[in-house]
């Protein structure tokens, strides 16, 4: 019975915990590099350029409206300033 708790409780660990681990540590290093130029699309769907970067905020520019935002919001960068499509 306990080898069986053991069991269940490390294939807990390697579906569900470690993967969100790898995810939020990816997500994180994103954030770190988010630099002026950079295409984003945040977690709200709105698409946009970054024009300006602060220590927890970024501004972007999303048509004729600029934004500031929580870098949290962040979901993914299209396009690096540089020209190179982020990596999935």
């Amino acid at each position: 019975m306990v080898g069986m708790m053991a069991i269940f409780g490390l294939m807990f660990y390697f579906v569900l915990i470690r993967p969100q681990q790898r995810k939020a540590r990816e997500h994180a290093q994103l954030l770190e590099t988010v630099k002026t130029g950079d295409k984003v699309v945040t977690s709200s769907g709105i698409l946009g350029v970054v024009v300006g970067v602060k220590d927890k905020h970024v501004s972007i520019r999303s048509a004729d409206s600029k934004l500031e935002i929580q870098k949290s919001a962040i979901a993914e960068v299209i396009e690096r300033a540089g020209g190179a499509a982020a990596d999935k």
